[in-house]
């Protein structure tokens, strides 16, 4: 199941025009096939405004057959940059513009795992309404609750092919700058297995913003190639409570991390974001057990020591 869309650079299309285009296709074709897999929940969608200039179409699927939860949300935003952002990028004040794609899926069955995938556009102008700056940003990363190591190389070998298709140096470095972004610092593991995470993608000698623009395109392609045949896969394994409770321990952990470490999370909450689409990455149940540890040698001890030392999966 490869995602081919066709949208690629026209040069009749602004940068920015182009990549919302884009974006609003892949959300069409991933909330599609979402529903495809779960067979009985639908998505629901809900179009925003931001006071501040532009807004958003949030789509969120619950209590499905196979997903608990799961969001898969485009915004285009822009206007005065906030002061945040001023500090974050070390600049005075500017506008500027931003757009992409986030997702989040939980399911129900403790063996699928999560996943999040993220791809971004951000401009900013001078007083004349002139580019200054302008990047690509994005990624994509797995989060099981039982390892299946088959599961795990399929879904690098995916993102490697995607990034190997533009550069070979590509895998190896998103790969370990996902590995170094979700690290649970305070608990001195990974939130999940990794995949990939760029940011700053900007013009250079070597990669022009199309050139970006088709590797940050290459990457969302190839997202559904990489999850679906793994939640084909184990959706219908039978599982049992005890499963079920270490889900909802390590989902406290991915709730830990969005919460304490994640940028995008933290930026949204203090620059007065649209708070529901913010948490929507937030699993239903959740439980934190006082100083859990899994048994000796179990499959839960399995997964945590691979999480506290990742692994080069390819």
């Amino acid at each position: 199941m490869e995602l081919k869309l066709k949208i690629r650079k026209n040069s009749k299309l602004i940068m920015k025009d182009q990549f919302y285009k884009y974006i609003e296709s892949l959300q069409d074709s991933i909330t599609t096939t979402i529903e495809e897999l779960d067979g009985v929940a639908k998505f629901e969608e809900d179009i925003w405004k931001r006071d501040e200039g532009g807004g958003g179409k949030t789509r969120i699927i619950e209590n499905g057959e196979v997903f608990e939860k799961g969001g898969v949300n485009i915004s285009a935003v822009h206007g005065k940059l906030p002061e945040a952002m001023q500090k974050m990028f070390n600049v005075g004040a500017a506008d500027f513009f931003a757009c992409g794609l986030s997702l989040v899926i939980h399911p129900k069955n403790p063996l699928v795992p999560t996943v999040h995938a993220n791809w971004r556009y951000f401009e900013m102008y001078d007083d004349d309404g002139k580019i200054i700056n302008s990047w690509f940003g994005g990624g994509q990363d797995l989060t099981p609750y039982y390892l299946f190591e088959e599961d795990a190389i399929h879904f690098h070998q995916t993102c490697k092919i995607a990034c190997d298709k533009h550069n070979p140096e590509f895998y190896p470095k998103f790969k370990r700058q996902c590995d170094a972004y979700f690290w649970n610092a305070h608990r001195n593991e990974a939130r999940g297995i990794g995949g990939l995470f760029f940011d700053y993608c900007k013009e250079s000698t070597e990669m022009t913003m199309e050139n970006w623009f088709n590797f940050v395109t290459e990457v969302g392609n190839s997202f559904l190639e990489a999850y679906v045949p793994i939640v084909e896969k184990r959706k219908e394994i039978p599982y049992t409570g005890e499963n079920r409770t270490w889900q909802e321990i390590r989902r406290g952990r991915y709730v830990e991390f969005n919460l304490v470490h994640d940028k995008g999370t933290l930026f949204g909450l203090k620059t007065n974001g649209r708070i529901e689409s913010i948490l929507m990455s937030l699993p239903p149940h959740v439980q934190w057990v006082y100083d859990h540890h899994p048994e000796s040698g179990s499959e839960e001890e399995k997964l945590i020591k691979v999480l506290e030392n990742p692994v080069d999966w390819i």
